[in-house]
């Protein structure tokens, strides 16, 4: 059986030496494993990277490519290594993140014993361990700072789950399929598992696979994140909701409570009815209860602690304000954007369908 590990990358000089050592030290046969990497217009020599490590070792697997995604966007990307890639089975890996030897023998076997999706979990770490970036790592990995998805945290055995990262595909569920949606940002995962489910496919996670995902290097990096994250949302919600789930809408509603309490305040003090204020102070009380309940239990599951993690009260409202807001704009630009669409994304969708089901390793 043979493995095509897919990477891509912009900007990330940095991140890709962890990654590639990562690479070379995979346990499974490296002439059973092409890889494809593909540079989305870094400015970096994030390609330079790429091309000296195909020219290294090229000849020690079944074939590296190094191409190119002029485009940018993430979607285009998988697609641009999607349809190069000619392995039985097709493994995504993100340029900031890190693998474990065993990682794609793992994936390989569990696809072998006939999965035709399959990963496991993907925690957060550091690259660069600092106080602050330690502060930050306790943030993502708690789910007041990041999310409910099962791919986060490892379970017992194995399940079947909504949707996972870095996963591993038997190339014909792409044939079946086809490929990303370019038309989605941040979003593109969701849609595509569920396209993926729509057509009778189940997506297993093993707590025997896992796999690491640098957390943003800064407080402002990690805000945009979120903000980005929860404008997809929004804008997702107009083509394909049912990828979507209500705990995506929490940050939302949240953001919408406070507004909703504040200007019953501000009524307040206009007419002097002081229970209009009641709301707000219920639900200060409340969510910072929570705050400080969250910011105990990420503290005290941290590996390491540090002075800055009394910074965590003040980060989760960022974060949870960050992606609220992001949600409240991906609304609001929600009717321009879908009168956009034209329609070019699903063309795309079935010419990865196409070259995935022509695409195979001669041997």
């Amino acid at each position: 059986m043979t493995v095509s590990l897919c990477v891509i990358a912009y900007n990330e000089e940095k991140a890709l030496s962890g990654l590639l050592v990562d690479i070379l030290s995979q346990s499974f046969d490296r002439k059973s494993t092409e890889l494809v990497f593909v540079d989305s217009a870094s400015s970096d020599d994030t390609k330079k990277i790429f091309l000296d490590f195909a020219e290294k070792h090229r000849a020690d697997y079944l074939g590296i490519s190094v191409l190119d995604n002029p485009r940018k966007m993430q979607a285009a990307g998988w697609n641009t290594a999607i349809r190069a890639a000619k392995g039985d089975i097709i493994i995504r890996i993100d340029a900031h993140a890190s693998i474990p030897a065993d990682f794609i023998e793992k994936n390989a076997a569990l696809i072998a014993s006939g999965e035709n999706v399959c990963g496991g979990a993907r925690p957060n770490n550091i690259d660069e361990p600092t106080p602050f970036r330690e502060m930050l790592l306790a943030a993502e990995g708690s789910m007041f700072g990041s999310s409910i998805a099962s791919y986060r945290r490892q379970s017992a055995g194995k399940r079947y789950v909504d949707s996972l990262f870095h996963g591993a595909y038997r190339r014909e569920v792409f044939a079946k399929v086809g490929g990303f949606d370019t038309s989605l940002g941040r979003t593109e995962d969701n849609e595509l598992h569920w396209r993926i489910r729509q057509n009778g496919y189940r997506i297993c996670q093993s707590d025997e696979i896992i796999s690491y995902q640098n957390v943003r290097p800064t407080l402002g990096a990690m805000i945009s994140q979120k903000y980005g994250n929860g404008k997809w949302i929004g804008l997702t919600l107009g083509k394909c909701p049912d990828c979507l789930s209500l705990f995506h809408f929490v940050p939302f509603c949240f953001v919408m409570a406070v507004l909703i309490c504040v200007a019953a305040w501000i009524a307040s003090l206009f007419t002097g009815i002081w229970l209009l204020s009641l709301p707000l102070w219920l639900l200060c009380g409340a969510y910072g209860a929570a705050d400080l309940l969250m910011t105990f239990g990420a503290v005290f599951t941290a590996e390491r602690k540090n002075a800055y993690m009394l910074l965590l009260p003040m980060v989760f409202p960022l974060l949870h304000f960050s992606y609220g807001i992001g949600t409240t704009v991906g609304f609001i630009m929600l009717p321009s954007w879908k009168k956009n669409l034209d329609g070019s994304a699903e063309k795309e969708i079935e010419e990865v369908r196409r070259a995935v089901s022509e695409n195979t390793i001669r041997k």
